[in-house]
């Protein structure tokens, strides 16, 4: 079956995520654009896919829990999961080695915690948009030990992508898959979506995948297919 999707949106736990984009506006928006699932990929954290995956969940949108990591050379690498417990383990493995700074929110923005109503839970003190201690050399493997998949973000803009950072796109990195708006930028299957920091940026219903079941595990196992596909090219 089709699925709509949009794997990249950010919540109000980003500090540059807008403040009303709070778990229930974000799953009803995607809703009204006619999507089937989307994944919640804050900076460095997971922490309000929980609501997010809740409030879907009641909703019938499948939500994936995921992260859009900073490497230490400050790539972004989007890390999507099937259950939230993944995530939670890579996120406890990166805490251990991003910089610690202060979040300013009067400069940054607040990063809220929020609750499947949208109370506020908690807040991160630390700023969350930082570079973590996990190199781009190792990022494909260590998420991939965790059970998740690792995308290199949007590989196709000039600022915290891989080959605007590199200067180009290094296939030995043992990435199977790329987030990327064009065909043809690199020789791999692409997933392409938002990067939402704001509810009218969520994309519209034009990517689909296609998968076996509407559930996480359905789309996590069609999101696995097309990083096989991109074995199969024999670019490694």
């Amino acid at each position: 079956m089709k699925l709509y999707y949009d794997f990249h949106i950010h919540s109000c736990l980003s500090p540059c995520g807008d403040e009303d984009s709070t778990p229930n506006n974000i799953v009803n928006m995607a809703l009204i654009k006619g999507l089937n699932v989307i994944a919640l990929s804050d900076h460095n954290t997971g922490k309000n896919c929980p609501a997010a995956m809740a409030v879907g969940k009641k909703n019938g949108l499948v939500v994936l829990p995921a992260m859009e990591l900073t490497t230490s050379e400050d790539i972004h690498v989007l890390c999507l999961f099937e259950r939230y417990e993944d995530l939670a383990k890579l996120e406890e493995h990166i805490q251990k080695t991003r910089l610690r700074i202060k979040n300013r929110p009067e400069i940054f923005g607040r990063q809220r915690i929020l609750d499947e109503n949208d109370e506020v839970v908690g807040e991160e003190e630390d700023l969350l948009i930082v570079s973590s201690g996990v190199s781009i050399e190792e990022v494909a493997a260590l998420v991939g030990g965790f059970g998740g998949i690792a995308v290199p973000a949007h590989v196709d803009k000039q600022a915290n992508s891989v080959i605007a950072v590199l200067g180009a796109f290094d296939y030995n990195l043992g990435f199977t898959l790329a987030e990327c708006a064009s065909e043809g930028v690199v020789d791999l299957p692409r997933i392409a979506d938002s990067d939402a920091h704001y509810l009218w940026d969520i994309s519209e219903a034009e990517h689909f995948i296609e998968a076996d079941t509407c559930s996480a595990h359905g789309v996590f196992e069609a999101l696995k297919k097309l990083c096989r596909a991109g074995k199969r090219k024999g670019v490694f």
